[in-house]
């Protein structure tokens, strides 16, 4: 079993930043960053391999976004920077511990937190 508490949503003006962290208990394959607005469906955003270090982005944040972990704190972060009205959503992380599977793929993470809201305004 694979617990992940997120924290550091909020609210910020267009441009601006937040960094989101994912605390995971136990082992892991790799983490992911999804999110999902109102009456849309769950995207994926980034993901992180854990024992690698490599990451991907979907393109919609590539040069933007920032996925980085800390292995002694088992902490995944996501930095959000140059932040856009349309980044609003309610931000999930995600875990799995086998390679099944995409990564954008919600059905390929059994493990998710409990979501955090990221609000940008005009």
């Amino acid at each position: 079993q694979v617990q992940l508490v997120e924290s550091g949503g909020g609210s910020v003006q267009a441009g601006g930043s937040l960094r989101l962290s994912c605390a995971a208990s136990g082992y892991t394959y790799s983490l992911a960053w999804f999110r999902q607005a109102p009456g849309k469906e769950r995207e994926g955003v980034a993901t992180i391999y854990s024992r690698s270090g490599s990451t991907v982005y979907a393109d919609s944040v590539k040069g933007r976004f920032t996925i980085s972990q800390d292995n002694a704190k088992n902490t995944v972060y996501l930095q959000m920077n140059s932040l856009k009205p349309e980044d609003t959503a309610m931000y999930y992380c995600a875990a799995r511990r086998g390679t099944a599977g995409t990564w954008l793929a919600p059905s390929s993470y059994p493990y998710w937190g409990q979501g955090t809201q990221v609000t940008v305004s005009s």
